[in-house]
């Protein structure tokens, strides 16, 4: 696979990702809307590292750390820093039974609609800053 493949693989992921997360909140599944939000968001970051770096992306979950690894993350607004420090924990606690019952009272209806506007809002600024290039 060459660059551009790998790019438009990491992409293509990240589309459908987010169409999950469009799904679930559909369904009122709104714990999985931030779990398919982060999922989104940690795969766009790594098409946006393909194409700084080239390379395969670090096996790694954390957002913070993929964006600064990409390059990317000076880049982002105090909003977006802010917004992924939140998204953060929705990936890992959503995997375990006694972290979920917890994320289900803290991922409502609004939290939900919420996260899913700003992951969009992120999602389409960080693939802006990869067709532009």
């Amino acid at each position: 696979m060459d660059k551009d493949e790998k790019i438009k693989y990491w992409i293509e992921i990240s589309d459908y990702d987010l169409g999950t997360a469009d799904a679930m909140n559909q369904t009122g599944r709104f714990l999985y809307v931030g779990f398919m939000c982060h999922q989104a968001i940690e795969k766009i970051i790594k098409a946006f590292y393909v194409f700084i770096h080239n390379d395969t992306p670090p096996y790694s979950h954390n957002l913070t750390f993929l964006a600064e690894k990409s390059g990317i993350y000076d880049g982002f607004s105090e909003q977006h820093k802010d917004f992924m420090d939140y998204l953060e924990p929705l990936n890992i606690k959503a995997r375990y039974p006694g972290y979920k019952e917890y994320l289900k009272k803290i991922v409502d209806e609004k939290n939900a609609q919420d996260i899913l506007s700003q992951t969009k809002e992120l999602h389409q600024w960080i693939k802006q800053k990869l067709l532009k290039s």
